[in-house]
């Protein structure tokens, strides 16, 4: 696994909001908060952090557009190298949930100091 993928956690989301099509902030945060019935909710601060260092990084691009009730909006998209990132993220998260499954499921022997 990836050295700092916990400090990941918000830009794999983020890249797999963005999975399916352009999206501004406000629509990343409604997705990633409707996807996991509100158990989280991402702050628009850390959301605007996120979506800027994955654009620095190469992993995004921006354009201005119209949002859904007529206000300038910017809208962020996946690159190739966004797309890549997001299948590496995700093996790796995945990787480490069945880890944290494991140990959540163990049952029997009991721990000697």
């Amino acid at each position: 696994m990836r050295e700092g993928f916990l400090q990941g956690t918000l830009d794999v989301l983020v890249l797999k909001a963005l999975a399916w099509g352009p999206r501004h902030g406000y629509g990343v945060a409604s997705w990633i908060r409707g996807t996991t019935d509100e158990a989280l909710k991402v702050e628009e601060g850390a959301l605007y952090t996120a979506l800027h260092r994955l654009e620095k990084r190469g992993w995004l691009e921006s354009e201005w557009g119209q949002s859904e009730n007529n206000r300038k909006a910017k809208y962020y998209r996946l690159t190739s190298a966004g797309r890549r990132e997001l299948r590496e993220g995700t093996r790796d998260w995945t990787a480490y949930a069945e880890a944290v499954f494991k140990v959540l499921r163990a049952e029997g022997e009991e721990a000697t100091a």
